[in-house]
């Protein structure tokens, strides 16, 4: 790892362990942050939960930039070895899944269904909504902490400043959620794949391009106009996303192409 201007304190430069315990104290690290954060903040609601949740994203971020001597400042910690590849990306997905899905079927995750249903209900039957909600903030701490050190070491770069590890990356994760639907596991799923997808796929309209004998010039930001397009109508016409709270089931996959058959046979 290459550090500029400041050499990191001793505890971080001596510091060699694998990839994999490597990204596991990284989940570690960041659900530890989510308890600390959260412990205060879920104690609000509604905006004032939002807003309190950014300003401490803000207060991350500029001591991330002073803490010169752990994370190099605002030149950040260069020279990450590559190891991030699809097997780690796809082996990290399964885990996650197998987890989520074991974790809703528990009596932990009939709680939390009760108190997204009705946190008032689900109190009144003695569920303990705040310590129930500070420790789904918690594991999710934990996953978002797993998905950092992975795209660390995709770019192989941590710097504060880059624009991916600010707000920007809140708001994919956010498109991706509510367009494949909210409560559904799959539905996440098949949303981050639409949204990579459609990420890709505008990616010609930010460089010229040709449209009925006529040159266009690149629209820089064209990618994310279109995404926040698709995402207001997807509130408008699916107002829990594409699945709502349903999952995608191999039975759910006959039953749709079986009406498909139906009305094609109706038509002739």
């Amino acid at each position: 790892m290459i550090f500029i201007i400041a050499p990191p304190s001793p505890l971080i430069a001596n510091l060699h362990t694998d990839f994999l315990t490597a990204t596991i104290i990284a989940g570690l690290v960041a659900a530890f942050g989510a308890f600390i954060i959260g412990f205060p903040v879920l104690r609000l609601s509604g905006d004032y939960l939002a807003i309190a949740s950014l300003g401490f994203s803000e207060v991350l971020r500029i001591l991330a930039l002073n803490l010169q001597s752990v994370t190099n400042g605002s030149l950040g910690l260069k020279g990450l070895p590559n190891y991030t590849n699809i097997w780690w990306s796809w082996g990290w997905l399964f885990v996650t899944i197998v987890f989520i899905v074991s974790l809703v079927k528990s009596s932990y995750g009939r709680a939390l269904l009760a108190i997204r249903d009705n946190s008032i209900a689900a109190e009144a039957m003695g569920i303990n909504v705040f310590k129930h909600t500070l420790l789904s903030f918690v594991i999710s701490g934990f996953f978002a902490g797993i998905s950092g050190a992975l795209y660390a070491h995709w770019l192989t770069t941590i710097d504060p400043r880059i624009t991916t590890f600010g707000p920007i990356l809140t708001y994919y994760v956010l498109i991706m959620v509510v367009l494949g639907g909210l409560g559904s596991i799959s539905g996440s799923v098949v949303g981050a794949i639409i949204f990579a997808f459609l990420m890709e796929w505008l990616r010609a309209f930010e460089q010229p391009f040709t449209l009925f004998g006529r040159q266009f010039p690149a629209i820089q930001g064209m990618r994310m106009l279109v995404l926040s397009v698709l995402f207001v109508v997807t509130m408008i016409v699916w107002k829990r996303g594409i699945f709502g709270r349903s999952e995608l089931t191999w039975e759910g996959i006959i039953n749709f192409f079986k009406r498909i058959g139906l009305r094609r046979s109706g038509e002739k």
